[in-house]
């Protein structure tokens, strides 16, 4: 095999997300003579984003200030805020919490948002390269991060190279930004590689699934945001709801479950599609249709989880820092301000090392703090958290505690501990099952590609998991890719990688940790539309 080609950068971006694409374009603004491209495994920039999103604009303020001349293509006003507590039949409206508060907010499609940054990232000489997946971290002699490694394409399931083989090349930077989302591959390996999580809590996470309607005129009121607790989830699950009213008879629905959640039998996607059927739900969705539909974990941890984001040669930005608010449900704004935050520490420094001292001293670190002890309040269920949370926003984080954080996997119950109640219903509403929502996902991949989802173990997956857990992978995933087979050579684990719509939950929430999700071909994995 020839010697990989070696493109040269003064800065290497991994994801153009929010927090990857405000790293490009405030570099940039600040030092147009330095060299910046931004590497994005999806088909086209935007495609695989999916978030709420109601965001607070004041990161747009600073990167782009006349922004609002000319918005992104999804960009409703926020309005009305409700939180409600729903029991199976009926809701409580119940005082929204001061993190909830959306006045001057707007809600956008986070997809199209980044998919409008990119020709501005463009106009001022970020080379943004959609489709090339960065399959691995360089490093140089002393074992410094020197950028990253291209995946190979037209390889076929075996590994050979097939007529349409093209060789990845390796991209070398004075700093590598990684700004991967939540669960990224390379930081995964980062962290392991430089032990960035020595001194912080294990991350924690969540799954977010979401679907764009389409509803009859009159339904939707424009601005409207609504959040809910409750049913159809026990109290001892830690999730709930969001409804989001756009504009064009749209409505954003989506639902988050805590994969810390025990019961091994629980379905996150189920209790999705269960909610969905509520009254107030099944009304208002009652002859519509489902315009686009994906999946995608979040970090939960904050503060206490909150990994070294430095290291020789790189750092980490985003949700690939964990940056997220849980209490006030967004990470948007977290994202853009890291990006702009490590933009203007590699103008003045180009080299990664300090920044974690400046991301730690800054307003970003300084909001997950105030509210550390929100999302671990509810370890112990619905009811304790909600106090738990009205302490914590009271005192605005100052009590003297910190509460842990504890790794999901690890949560799980055993199947003799039993399962909770969950007094579900039937149901009618699309999609009908997980295969009908991968279909609005339109996520596609070559069949004749090495499968990207590893179970590097798989003995363990009918010596042990089957009977402790019962092979929680085929439920937590919301795509249906793990599936148990039982044929002539015997019973194993169908990886149906062709489904999978990057969302990183198997890679989380396996109880043994043997599954490794590392990137397919790039251009391939969902195509997400205004989600």
């Amino acid at each position: 095999m020839s010697e990989r080609e070696i493109m040269e950068y003064d800065v290497v971006i991994v994801g153009a997300g929010p927090a990857g694409l405000s790293c490009a374009i405030r570099l940039k603004q600040l030092k147009a003579e330095l060299n910046v491209c931004v590497i994005e495994k999806a088909s086209e920039i935007g495609a695989h984003i999916l978030s709420g999103a109601v965001i607070e604009p004041g990161p747009l303020d600073t990167l782009l200030p006349g922004w609002r001349d000319q918005p992104p293509p999804i960009c409703v006003e926020a309005g009305d805020d409700e939180f409600l507590w729903l029991s199976k039949t009926g809701k409580r409206k119940l005082p929204t919490p001061p993190q909830q508060n959306n006045h001057g907010n707007v809600i956008v499609s986070l997809g199209a948002m980044c998919a409008w940054m990119a020709p501005q990232a463009e106009a001022l000489g970020v080379d943004l390269f959609p489709g090339f997946a960065a399959a691995d971290l360089s490093y140089n002699e002393a074992g410094a991060v020197q950028g990253v490694i291209i995946g190979d394409m037209g390889v076929d399931r075996q590994g050979n190279p097939k007529d349409s083989y093209v060789q990845g090349i390796e991209i070398r930077a004075a700093v590598t930004v990684l700004g991967e989302g939540c669960r990224g591959h390379l930081t995964k390996r980062a962290i392991k590689q430089f032990d960035l999580a020595a001194n912080c809590d294990p991350q924690t996470y969540g799954i977010g699934m979401k679907e764009l309607w389409q509803l009859p005129e009159g339904r939707v009121q424009p601005g409207k945001i609504q959040h809910s607790v409750g049913w159809p989830l026990p109290n001892q699950i830690y999730g709930g709801s969001f409804v989001y009213h756009l504009d064009k008879n749209r409505l954003a629905v989506g639902f988050v479950c805590a994969l810390d959640y025990k019961d091994p039998n629980f379905t996150p996607f189920e209790a999705f599609q269960q909610f969905k059927h509520h009254p107030m739900m099944r009304e208002l969705l009652d002859g519509g249709e489902i315009l686009s539909a994906g999946a995608r974990a979040i970090s939960e941890g904050g503060y206490q989880s909150l990994p070294t984001v430095e290291m020789p040669g790189a750092l980490l930005i985003g949700d690939s820092a964990g940056l997220l608010n849980v209490p006030k449900i967004k990470g948007t704004h977290q994202a853009m301000k890291s990006g702009i935050l490590a933009g203007e520490h590699l103008a003045e420094t180009l080299t990664s090392e300090g920044f974690d001292a400046r991301l730690r001293g800054s307003d970003i670190v300084a909001e997950l703090k105030k509210v550390r002890n929100i999302r671990p309040g509810f370890n112990k269920g619905l009811w304790r958290g909600m106090t738990t949370a009205a302490i914590e926003t009271a005192t605005a984080g100052k009590l003297p505690r910190t509460l842990r954080n504890h790794a999901d996997h690890e949560q799980y119950r055993r199947l003799e501990e039993g399962s909770f109640d969950y007094d579900w219903v039937d149901r009618e509403l699309p999609p009908r099952d997980r295969l009908a929502s991968v279909y609005f996902a339109t996520t596609a991949h070559d069949e004749d590609q090495p499968i990207h989802l590893k179970i590097v173990e798989p003995d363990i997956c009918f010596t042990r998991c089957e009977e402790e857990y019962g092979n929680p992978c085929t439920r937590f995933c919301p795509a249906n890719v793990y599936e148990v087979v039982e044929d002539e050579a015997g019973k194993r684990i169908q990886i149906n990688a062709a489904n999978c719509v990057h969302c990183k939950t198997c890679d989380i929430a396996d109880p043994y940790q043997v599954i490794n999700w590392v990137t397919p071909e790039g251009g391939s994995g969902p195509n997400y539309s205004n989600l």
